[in-house]
């Protein structure tokens, strides 16, 4: 279930980065008047640092069911909660909450986070002191 959070989690953050660059070059660059040249060049480079990095994060989501040991993709969920997430508030801030965008760096982050819940009944310990659950038996009478 974990490793499915975070697989699903890297997919939408991909999408969200490659929506982000073509958005960019599509509606917002062709419509904004930027003065001088040179500023319009370092604000088309800033707008795709961040498509970038989510593609990045999206990677990394991607790759983190197949390391060994929850220390890499503690890290990995933790940096990915901190970048998605302010992402997220600043969108929801900027645009008022009228843009779709911080819905959907949100939905990265609750997946992201449910990529940390251990999910394994196997491991859990009884809440009530010992296990009350009657014992699996494999032999018919």
């Amino acid at each position: 279930m974990r490793d499915a959070a975070l697989e699903i989690a890297a997919a939408l953050a991909a999408l969200a980065g490659l929506v982000h660059a073509v958005l960019g070059e599509t509606r917002v660059f062709p419509r904004a008047t930027i003065e001088p040249a040179w500023v319009r060049r370092l604000m088309r480079a800033v707008w795709h640092c961040g498509s970038v990095a989510w593609i990045g994060g999206a990677v990394l989501l991607a790759v983190a069911p197949t390391f060994a040991g929850d220390g890499p993709r503690r890290w990995i969920i933790f940096v990915s909660v901190a970048v998605y997430g302010s992402a997220a508030i600043g969108n929801a801030i900027a645009t008022r909450g009228r843009h779709f965008g911080w819905m959907v760096l949100a939905a990265v982050v609750v997946l992201t986070l449910a990529g940390i819940l251990e999910h394994d009944p196997e491991k859990w310990a009884p809440v009530f002191g010992r296990d009350h659950a009657p014992p699996t038996c494999s032999s018919e009478p």
